[in-house]
């Protein structure tokens, strides 16, 4: 309970940073348009490279091999777009806590003077999620089970690779041997902060499925529309900010665990306690 306690603090910190540049909240909005363009498009190659063959009795779509070609590179892109997008919103709180003040062009700049680590990187992590999720698809029950945790050690060790391709221009292997490093020389509450920050991220979208459970309970269609729209607005706010304060808290865990102060904005926060040298 003190570990999720000392997160749940960490949580208010990190908001009470995001309240002076509310306009980081931007970025994750702009991942998400920009990976629905990058969707779009490959549907849009994935039907163009799609035909119809008839035979007597009923029609099939007979899929080209390159759509699993156009799908990969549809995957990998979004992978990319998420990456420099979490690597702005980085970059913007690393300006924040380190006394500056950001903008989301100055995020973006900072993304882009790094995209020579933040693109393969995004290349590895999206590739080793890929391979997990047919490793599952294709795992029983218990298999399953093993890929979950495999996914969840992979969430770990690679939960400060981002703020050391940002913050310190690392390349994406030696960022992710530098967020292991960290791992195993200190240790707190890496676990728990990802916990703690899905847990509350549950917490704060229950709202919008207790609207939908009522709303279509009632049975008007009319009530019913207005209720998803204004669940899915709450949704996409909780997501957005959820994501943004999530990427404030790793810059500030990686600048104390690479330097052992606190910066800017978490002087009173316990990060001492979220990482603990053993």
């Amino acid at each position: 309970m003190g570990r999720i306690s000392n997160t749940w603090n960490l949580a208010k910190t990190s908001w009470g940073v995001l309240k002076k540049d509310r306009e980081l909240m931007l970025l994750p909005v702009l991942s998400f348009l920009a990976c629905v363009a990058v969707i779009l498009v490959a549907i849009a190659v994935s039907l163009l490279t799609s035909s119809v063959s008839f035979s007597s009795d009923d029609s099939a779509v007979v899929q080209n091999p390159a759509i699993i070609v156009v799908g990969l590179l549809g995957s990998l892109a979004v992978g990319c777009v998420s990456v420099f997008f979490n690597g702005a919103l980085v970059a913007g709180a690393h300006e924040r806590l380190t006394g500056g003040d950001p903008t989301v062009a100055s995020a973006i700049r900072r993304a882009f003077q790094r995209i020579g680590g933040l693109l393969p990187w995004a290349l590895i992590t999206t590739t080793v999620g890929l391979v997990l999720q047919a490793l599952r698809e294709r795992a029983g029950w218990l298999g399953r089970i093993v890929v979950a945790i495999v996914e969840m050690a992979w969430d770990v060790v690679t939960f400060l690779t981002v703020p050391a391709i940002v913050i310190d221009d690392m390349g994406p292997v030696e960022g992710l041997k530098r967020s292991a490093s960290l791992l195993r020389s200190t240790w707190g509450e890496n676990i728990a902060s990802q916990v703690g920050f899905g847990l509350l991220g549950f917490l704060l979208a229950l709202p919008a499925v207790l609207v939908l459970v009522v709303v279509l309970a009632l049975g008007s269609a009319v009530l019913a529309f207005v209720g998803i729209v204004a669940a899915l607005a709450w949704m996409a706010v909780v997501i957005v900010v959820m994501t943004t304060l999530n990427a404030i808290f790793q810059t500030a865990l990686y600048l104390y665990a690479t330097t052992g102060r606190s910066p800017s904005g978490f002087e009173q926060a316990p990060l001492s306690q979220s990482f603990r040298v053993k």
